[in-house]
């Protein structure tokens, strides 16, 4: 009877060897004439145990890594099939601290199942919430969502039900839905894992929006440096489709929804809505003026809904299980769980999902176990290249949405970069300008220009250019930038330059932050 082995197909774990190391244990296994089973699951998000190998036992999944292709001969001889003692074994993988103290319901499935296998999804719970929305009415679908509390899991986290109820009322002969998976801050890569590990449960999210609110077709707009998702994400396409949970007839209901997913085009600006729309339909991606609103004229000027993975992926939970048992995780107006991820200057980087609420000090010390280096930490960047930097003073503030934005700071899509105290804030503060000039569409002046001009003041600050009447001019620059760009592009880019600047005066020649 063969063992059950996974070794993670994500590719992070990749990248470090995972392919060499499942190669070896094939190898290795035949050789010695013990029938294995090489399951390639999605990545569990501890990110500095990859390779992570799991053997099934009768007892419980057990954990060994960071396993190398060098390691395998010694597991072999360690008995590791049958959950041998060995320097790497980690114990039941459940058990690690790090998954144990998660709430994990968005990534219940993921690095658990065959990412690929439609018996597995379903023997874990999948297709009980589309199951469940074949019998319901579009408006009973998004009065849950709308309980539920769900936001758009980036940006400014605009409640997900109120854009699930414009457009089930907007009027078009045709509707979409559209996923934004060009999954492109800094520090991020919970979209990446689930469609990796668990590409079903957007399908799912996706086929539910659409039976809710009348569309027909599903557009998912993919990072174009993802093709491991790609092809994950496309294989699950074809087998649900198969399988009759997409196409003309969705399980028997003669209700039709399909998907087709494009690559994207590399751009940063491609993730914001209207930018991303553009590139779908052919063209430059570049941000329309609102009004109309995509919700009204969206894809092809018909009804679109807009969401990125994660809020998407939040949805079949939200059917199954009623939105009130969503809504009672969480703080505040922040409903539910988002998965924040690790990386920068960190020991422990991965991917951590917790309720609205908890802090920052929790997730860098307890999950995060400090820096890589050593040294102390200086400060964090939270939601992606227009996030602000925050000092440690700051890391006891809930992640809350209102609260976190009170303390200047914005959740976003939960990308968390830590520097520690050797970084040049204001070396970072240029390049979050410099980031603008590069990614800006270039429609707007204050974005195309004010980005340009403010990457030369700050290089006067640094260079001690009459110092203060150029930080004058550089809160001046950022306030039109703030006020005056046609989206968040420009509009968020002087937070981070802003905070460098306020919290870390030192770093640009300054005794205090010099303020107008």
């Amino acid at each position: 009877m063969s063992v059950t082995v996974f070794v993670p197909g994500d590719s992070s774990a990749r990248s470090v060897g995972a392919d060499e190391v499942a190669q070896s244990i094939a190898r290795v296994a035949a050789q010695r004439k013990q029938p294995v089973r090489i399951v390639r699951n999605g990545s569990r998000g501890m990110a500095w145990l990859e390779p992570l190998v799991e053997v099934a036992t009768d007892a419980s999944r057990i954990a060994y890594g960071p396993v190398a292709p060098s390691d395998v001969g010694a597991l072999f001889d360690a008995g590791f099939l049958r959950g041998g003692d060995h320097r790497l074994r980690l114990g039941p993988t459940g058990q690690i601290d790090w998954l144990r103290k998660q709430t994990r319901l968005t990534f219940a499935r993921v690095g658990v199942i065959d990412p690929t296998s439609l018996d597995e999804y379903a023997a874990h719970g999948g297709w009980v919430g589309l199951r469940k929305a074949l019998a319901m009415t579009g408006v009973s679908i998004v009065d849950e969502v709308m309980q539920s509390g769900l936001r758009w899991r980036g940006g400014a986290a605009f409640p997900a039900g109120i854009k699930w109820k414009t457009v089930l009322g907007a009027v078009g002969d045709r509707k979409y839905v559209v996923c934004n998976a060009d999954e492109g801050d800094s520090g991020t890569f919970s979209d990446r894992m689930v469609m990796e590990g668990d590409p079903f449960l957007l399908i799912e999210g996706m086929a539910i929006a659409g039976l809710a609110l009348g569309a027909t077709e599903g557009w998912i707009y993919l990072r174009s440096e993802y093709p491991d998702a790609e092809r994950t994400l496309l294989t699950a396409i074809d087998e649900a489709r198969a399988a009759g949970f997409l196409g003309d007839d969705v399980l028997g209901s003669k209700k039709r929804f399909d998907i087709r997913l494009r690559r994207g085009a590399g751009a940063y600006i491609c993730g914001e809505e209207t930018a991303m729309l553009e590139s779908l339909e052919g063209k430059r991606g570049m941000v329309r003026p609102k009004p109309p609103l995509p919700a009204i004229a969206g894809l092809f000027g018909k009804p679109s809904l807009i969401h990125n993975v994660m809020t998407l992926a939040a949805v079949p939970l939200i059917v199954e299980r009623g939105g009130a048992f969503y809504a009672s995780f969480g703080v505040g107006r922040s409903k539910g769980t988002l998965p924040f991820q690790l990386a920068g200057n960190v020991k422990h980087g991965g991917l951590v999902e917790l309720p609205f609420g908890v802090t920052l000090r929790t997730l860098l010390d307890e999950f995060g176990g400090g820096t890589a280096s050593g040294r102390p930490i200086r400060a964090v960047q939270v939601g992606g290249p227009l996030g602000a930097f925050l000092p440690p003073a700051k890391f006891d503030v809930p992640l809350d949405y209102e609260l976190f934005a009170q303390a200047g700071g914005m959740i976003g899509h939960g990308g968390i970069v830590v520097f520690d105290d050797t970084v040049d804030m204001a070396k970072m503060a240029r390049y979050a300008m410099q980031f603008c000039a590069i990614e800006s569409c270039g429609k707007c002046t204050p974005c195309r220009i004010g980005s340009t001009r403010g990457v030369e003041v700050i290089d006067k600050i640094r260079a001690g250019d009459r110092r203060d009447a150029n930080v004058a001019l550089l809160r001046d620059l950022c306030d039109t930038m703030t006020a005056a760009s046609l989206c968040a592009m420009g509009g968020l880019t002087p937070s981070p330059v802003l905070s460098a600047l306020d919290q870390f005066p030192e770093d640009f020649g300054l005794r205090t932050a010099a303020r107008t």
